[in-house]
């Protein structure tokens, strides 16, 4: 992919000191790394609400589905002020066409999940979201998500990347051929890695475009979406990528020697039983797929799902 995907992130995970302490959180993996193929897009909903740098830490505090956000020493609420200012946000960032965000975990306007929220008495229950986190999410609920900390681990992480190129893809066929036959191609080239997370919604989603008509384009196009994007946040485990490896295989059942059958086969039980990691079975079917030039084949995104520079599935 040459074009840049635009990605939101919490300004401080690029290193900026804009933290109430006037410090930063870099994380090189997704600033150097990430960074190449992506357009960061940074925000700091505190800062950009109007606090200053350095500032009093907050906390969330009261209900856990409305909590206030509230300054820990002086009891000062920013909650109307950070909602003002998010609402303003959010109708800019609509016009960006993101196609992910990263969050601050941990922080009371930018985490996604199990913030702190204190009550009355002053005990914390780890349920909260962060203010401007909860309004992207209800505004985006199907753009991907995560914050940095889960990023920490391996399959979350190239679950979150796998599911931001996807994203950029189906916004592609969106502005670009918004239309029956764009779907079922977008579909045809998705199988696999749909199947590789679930076998259930890929019946689905088949049976969806099967049975689309032209008129009904754009409810279409909305019931595929959110049967997608649900579908690609199950886990994809080792079980579900070899029950994919296997059927990939199935294709060259006629054209590999007994050899190279036998060691595709050791290959993909090494992968089931941890030895190696996923990058190893996808590579020898890969070469493969290029030796007999299988035209399927050579259409799966699960093949080569994004750029090899992340080595994502070096880890999975």
């Amino acid at each position: 992919m040459k074009e840049r995907i635009n990605l939101g992130i919490s300004t401080c995970l690029l290193g900026e000191n804009v933290r109430y302490d006037g410090g930063h959180k870099l994380n090189h993996y997704l600033k150097d790394v990430v960074g190449q193929f992506v357009n960061w897009i940074p925000i700091c909903p505190e800062v950009e609400c109007g606090l200053s740098i350095p500032r009093e830490a907050m906390h969330l505090v009261g209900d856990q589905q409305l909590p206030r956000l509230v300054t820990i020493r002086t009891g000062i609420d920013y909650t109307e002020q950070m909602l003002t200012w998010s609402e303003k946000k959010l109708d800019q960032l609509e016009k960006l066409d993101l196609c992910g965000f990263v969050f601050k975990s941990k922080s009371p306007s930018s985490g996604m999940e199990d913030i702190k929220i204190y009550s009355s008495s002053g005990m914390p229950v780890k349920k909260g979201v962060g203010i401007f986190a909860r309004q992207f999410m209800n505004r985006f609920p199907l753009t991907p998500v995560e914050d940095e900390g889960r990023l920490h681990d391996a399959s979350l992480r190239e679950n979150f990347i796998e599911r931001v190129f996807v994203f950029k893809r189906w916004k592609d066929l969106v502005n670009n051929n918004f239309s029956l036959e764009g779907l079922i191609s977008f579909h045809t080239d998705q199988k696999l890695l749909i199947m590789s997370h679930s076998v259930k919604q890929l019946s689905e989603l088949g049976k969806m475009v099967a049975q689309a008509k032209t008129d009904d384009i754009p409810k279409v196009f909305d019931h595929y979406l959110f049967t997608l994007m649900t579908a690609l946040k199950l886990k994809a485990t080792y079980k579900k990528n070899v029950n994919v490896l296997q059927h990939i295989m199935g294709y060259f059942k006629k054209m590999l020697t007994p050899d190279e059958k036998q060691e595709l086969i050791e290959v993909i039980e090494n992968y089931y039983n941890g030895f190696v990691p996923l990058i190893v079975p996808v590579v020898l079917l890969n070469h493969y797929v290029r030796k007999f030039a299988e035209p399927y084949l050579k259409r799966q995104y699960y093949l080569n799902p994004h750029p090899i520079e992340l080595m994502l599935r070096n880890h999975v």
